[in-house]
């Protein structure tokens, strides 16, 4: 980008009062960037191929390619781009299917202005953001019998509190004084033992179950 000391951000929404809203909060920040706006999901990817942002904030029911499906594109797409869903809705179905299609965080459209700004700045630093009521939500959906257990070798607790802590692949790597390959193995071990499909799922449930 040619703002290499600000995060830079995508808004994603279908109203453009609200996209006015967020812009007004957004360039108030001055180690915010606002890079471009969409109206809908499939405008998202197009700007992702241009801007690719540090950081989206994506409504979830936008017409044509809604939030769910623009998200899970992005994220096979750009695993580095970090995407808050922010929504009216808090349906658990809808907090699942979000943070399974690679979202990092799901926050409701009644946060306050300095609630969205912080969850930007952690969500570019690969932190989980989540509102209490999402939180619950995804808590209920992926809670496991306790007799699943969660078996983790030495090297997989490690990997496991540098993700908590959202770090990515290669400073994981360069922690542990591992290869990037060996992380991956490892990332999949934990992903497949607790049944989750993304690392937020991954690190929520961590956190739930005090792993860590």
């Amino acid at each position: 980008m040619d703002q290499p000391n600000r995060i830079s951000v995508l808004l994603v929404d279908d109203h453009p009062v609200v996209r006015h809203g967020l812009q007004t909060v957004l360039q108030s920040q001055a180690d915010l960037a606002l890079v471009g706006e969409a109206a809908d999901g499939s405008e998202a990817i197009q700007l992702c191929e241009e801007l690719h942002p540090d950081v989206i904030l994506m409504d979830l029911m936008m017409p044509g390619v809604g939030g769910v499906a623009a998200t899970k594109t992005i994220h096979e797409r750009w695993p580095d781009i970090n995407v808050i869903i922010l929504t009216s809705f808090e349906e658990r179905e809808l907090v699942d299917a979000a943070l399974k299609a690679g979202a990092i965080g799901y926050l409701l459209k009644n946060v306050t202005a300095q609630e969205l700004v912080g969850a930007v700045r952690e969500a570019a630093r690969g932190h989980p953001q989540l509102s209490p009521g999402a939180a619950r939500a995804l808590i209920q959906e992926i809670r496991r019998p306790e007799h699943l257990g969660f078996h983790l070798t030495r090297r997989e607790k490690e990997v496991l509190r540098l993700m908590i802590e959202g770090h990515q692949n290669p400073t994981i790597a360069e922690r542990l004084c591992v290869t990037e390959s060996a992380v991956k193995f490892h990332v999949g071990n934990i992903l497949s033992k607790f049944g989750a499909t993304t690392r937020t799922e991954a690190v929520v449930i961590a956190m739930n179950k005090k792993l860590v």
